[in-house]
């Protein structure tokens, strides 16, 4: 499991013509699943991001989670992540999980965040998005599990 989280002021998610999920202050969460992964997993990611202290205190520094700042998130998978670039131009997808493993664990990670206090909204799983990102900072943090 892979997850790129983005510090953001404001992010949404267009699919088509509609808005599919707006938030302000909080963080965009760009989710790949692996062949393997499990709840447990998500469980872990889950927590770990809804407390890591990367928001700026009243001193400027980074000492504040997504909770205590009241954030909110959106995620949004991305098999993307997944990718293997080590031969050839053309990146290879393998270790992706395939979409009736992987759909289903997206669906319990945001579950996860939302009982983890984290108001939680989502893209599409398999849809083309348009993901507006207003990079706070920037801080762009690479998670691995």
């Amino acid at each position: 499991m892979r997850s790129v989280i983005q510090r953001v002021s404001k992010s949404r998610v267009i699919i088509g013509k509609a808005i599919k999920a707006e938030i302000g202050q909080g963080l965009v969460i760009l989710l790949g699943i692996e062949k393997g992964d499990d709840q447990e997993k998500a469980d872990c990611l889950a927590k770990k991001i809804s407390n890591m202290r990367i928001f700026e205190d009243k001193k400027g520094k980074m000492n504040l989670s997504l909770i205590d700042i009241g954030g909110e998130a959106i995620v949004v998978s991305q098999f993307t992540l997944m990718a293997n670039t080590h031969k050839g131009n053309r990146p290879s997808f393998t270790h992706a999980a395939p979409p009736d493993i992987a759909s289903p664990l997206v669906d319990y990670f945001i579950q996860k965040m939302k009982s983890c206090g984290v108001d939680t909204q989502s893209g599409e799983f398999a849809a083309h998005m348009l993901v507006e990102i207003h990079n706070n900072g920037p801080v762009t943090i690479l998670l691995d599990f």
